[in-house]
């Protein structure tokens, strides 16, 4: 005879009774049921591990330690990138934009805004014209780029989407009201 549902049943050992706690002396875990003497983990509502930053009742370490400073939810990162460093990598009459800098190392693949500042040249400045592509630039770069007859070409930085009420409801669909 095959299988059949009434003759199916778990793997000795698979399956355990639950522990009946608190049933009489014969039971093995009677009074304190299997918890012990008093203490806080005798009591009801431990379950094992504290919360995080629990320290056993010393007060804990996030409320002993001084609040100091903000982290500004507006801020821009940008990546700043020395012109003398443009120098030395990029030849003359090359193209410099984002990428390229991303690809040679000059600003990490994880940057979003570019400045080019005018740092790093020796006494001679800028030698020879490059066509710098970027986000931002300081004046004193400008100059260089300019006395070094290259070309500065400013890339529109992007506007992050507002998230107004009117916008919400244009969204879903609705007619907006100004």
């Amino acid at each position: 005879m095959g299988t059949t549902l009434h003759t199916l049943s778990p793997n000795p050992g698979a399956s355990k009774d639950r522990k009946r706690l608190g049933r009489g002396h014969g039971s093995g875990l009677h009074k304190t049921s299997g918890k012990g003497q008093k203490g806080q983990k005798a009591r009801t509502g431990h379950h094992g591990i504290p919360k995080p930053g629990f320290e056993g009742g010393q007060t804990i370490m996030a409320r002993r330690l001084p609040k100091r400073g903000f982290k500004n939810r507006f801020r821009k990162d940008i990546f700043a990138v020395n012109l003398g460093d443009l120098a030395e990598v990029f030849a003359a009459g090359e193209v410099v934009d984002v990428a390229a800098m991303k690809e040679r190392g000059l600003v990490p693949r994880s940057a979003g805004l570019v400045k080019v500042l005018a740092g790093g040249l020796d006494e001679q400045g800028l030698t020879h014209a490059l066509t710098v592509k970027a986000h931002l630039f300081s004046a004193t770069a400008k100059e260089k780029i300019a006395g070094a007859k290259g070309t500065v070409e400013e890339i529109a930085i992007p506007v992050p989407k507002q998230h107004t009420l009117a916008a919400k409801k244009n969204d879903k669909g609705q007619k907006a009201t100004a």
